[in-house]
């Protein structure tokens, strides 16, 4: 069984603020930092760092060696990530002095994922692999579409919310990680029951994961249903908190891992990370969550 992660790679341009900008705003930063980034980087290298096996496939541009050599020194396979002419990715993040954080993408290159690549990409995968997808590349309702053909088990984190999620077939999707906002707008709901009710009766057969910060994550399947207290910890940015979630739920999981154990490991590293600075560097590795 291998996973595949169809994913965006992106350009960190983090900017420390005591306060997230306002409209009309012109502010002070406090500190600046570049680094890696994008959910699907993020989410492969946590896969990796929980100890999974994954081969990374989305698009660079020529500036994009950064992205490829910490997809590498993260033990993640490389080799069917494609250099384009576009600019990759980038992602302008500002962390006020609590750790929440506001992000600004540019998709670049993520937005080259192409028919033609994707069949490429796609041609050694069969039924029983894994697919990670998120919202941040182009053309995801057709590699949803190729996966399903291959009976590919699925799972989404449709994130950053936008018009081109009614475009999927979300009857396709076996698992869905979504944080409070994201399940509120696909529910259209606003409490906890609420929102996973809408989602069950959506979608039956949907596995809904859905995380609530530091009050904790929400399992449902079918008749399954599981609360995993978050661990408190000093927040100092959240910005890879659902990637490590994600990644490491999955991976674990793969590895025959129990949901309890899949859901508890995953909240302990996601907490790890959010006590740190930066996205994939925040992430810790199995033996520290252990």
């Amino acid at each position: 069984m291998k996973i595949l992660n169809f994913g965006s790679l992106n350009i960190d341009k983090v900017y420390a603020v005591e306060e997230i900008v306002k409209g009309g705003e012109t502010i002070d930063s406090v500190s600046f930092s570049e680094s890696v980034g994008g959910k699907g980087l993020n989410q492969s290298i946590a896969v990796a760092k929980a100890g999974g096996n994954i081969m990374h496939a989305g698009c660079v541009g020529k500036d994009g060696e950064i992205l490829l050599q910490a997809l590498k020194d993260n033990n993640v396979d490389t080799s069917l990530i494609k250099t384009v002419e576009t600019a990759s990715g980038q992602a302008i993040i500002q962390v006020d002095k609590h750790g929440q954080n506001c992000i600004i993408l540019f998709h670049g290159a993520n937005y080259e994922v192409d028919k033609a690549y994707i069949d490429e990409a796609m041609q050694d995968f069969a039924q029983g692999d894994i697919l990670i997808l998120q919202n941040e590349i182009s053309n995801i309702d057709y590699i949803i579409e190729v996966a399903k053909a291959k009976q590919m088990k699925i799972y989404l984190n449709p994130s950053p919310i936008n018009e081109n999620l009614n475009k999927y077939n979300m009857q396709a999707i076996d698992g869905i990680f979504v944080n409070e906002h994201e399940g509120a707008y696909l529910a259209d709901k606003e409490k906890v029951e609420d929102i996973l009710d809408s989602l069950a009766s959506k979608y039956p057969e949907l596995e809904i994961i859905l995380t609530f910060g530091d009050k904790g994550a929400y399992y449902r399947h079918k008749d399954i249903n599981i609360f995993q207290p978050a661990y408190k910890v000093d927040a100092v940015d959240t910005t890879a908190a659902g990637d490590t979630f994600t990644g490491y739920f999955i991976a674990l999981r793969q590895q025959g891992k129990s949901i309890e154990e899949s859901l508890q490991k995953a909240s302990k590293a996601s907490s790890i990370t959010v006590s740190r600075k930066g996205a994939s560097i925040s992430i810790p590795k199995i033996a520290e969550v252990d």
